[in-house]
């Protein structure tokens, strides 16, 4: 568990390539920087001001109701009138279009929510980048992946005060540093067998956002090894916006020492460049 030789130029070459293509997502036309507001939705239909339609939450999912000349795009298809979304299962979302917005249609905590994205969002406009610690090899680290016997499911807190989420753990991931091994609590990740970590360390409320930042962690191998490159240490939306549901790491991912590599306190939040 230990950290890993590599060529320095290659390193820096491939995370600032990692980091340009993970903006481009968080400030894309329709990304996290483009959401206008966040609506917990309702028994009885109510109108926003940034989006079409009269909107409920029923017990058959999602619902809207369009006025006389209101339109919403859903997968190419223009509809009108009453339309119906289904359930939406538990952190999916559904991006119906709205001239040159979507509107995300999404359930967080077992609650259907509403989350217009507006390319002309003054927050995403005004985006021009997030600090972030310069790569160092030193922070790419060989761990070990330990499966619970079980997957076990795993209550956290929220960006959103009350709000709880669940997921499904497979097991820790472990790595050693300066002599000490420490463990993390993974949940599943984006890609078959992938995993991903939240934590927050010693720098968290100093120099990197306070509540949390996600490691994302390729499928271990066959022995069960797996490289966490802290480097890539990421900022949830939360760190950004308040119109996020993000997730809170669990008590044990708090870890007791400074990470001090990937990105930092975003500017929008007072981080310095």
């Amino acid at each position: 568990m230990t950290a890993q030789v590599v060529d320095h130029a290659d390193f820096v070459r491939e995370w600032e390539q990692w980091h340009r293509e993970h903006e481009e997502v968080l400030a894309g036309p329709h990304g996290f920087l483009a959401i206008t507001s966040l609506r917990w939705l309702g028994a009885e239909p109510e109108r926003f001001e940034d989006a079409p339609g009269a909107w409920s939450s029923t017990v058959g999912g999602v619902v809207v109701e369009l006025a006389e000349g209101e339109e919403l795009t859903v997968d190419g298809v223009a509809v009108h009138g009453r339309y119906d979304f289904g359930v939406i299962g538990e952190r999916d979302s559904v991006y119906p279009g709205f001239g040159d917005a979507v509107i995300e249609v999404a359930k967080r905590g077992g609650h259907d929510i509403l989350r217009p994205r507006h390319p002309g969002s003054v927050l995403r406009t005004a985006f021009t980048r997030t600090p972030a610690y310069a790569p160092d090899p030193r922070w790419l680290r060989t761990g070990r992946f330990v499966p619970f016997g079980l997957p076990r499911a795993v209550t956290v807190g929220a960006a959103v005060e009350g709000l709880e989420h669940v997921y499904d753990s497979p097991g820790q991931v472990e790595f050693e540093l300066d002599g000490t091994v420490h463990r993390l609590t993974a949940f599943n990740g984006t890609r078959p067998g992938s995993l991903m970590a939240l934590f927050t360390d010693a720098t968290s409320g100093v120099t990197t956002y306070a509540a949390n930042r996600a490691l994302q962690i390729a499928p271990p191998d066959a022995e069960g090894r797996v490289s966490l490159d802290f480097n890539r240490a990421a900022n949830l939306p939360c760190a950004y916006t308040d119109l996020a549901t993000c997730p809170l790491p669990p008590a044990e991912n708090r870890l007791p020492v400074a990470i001090e590599a990937g990105e930092k306190i975003p500017l929008e939040r007072g981080g310095q460049p």
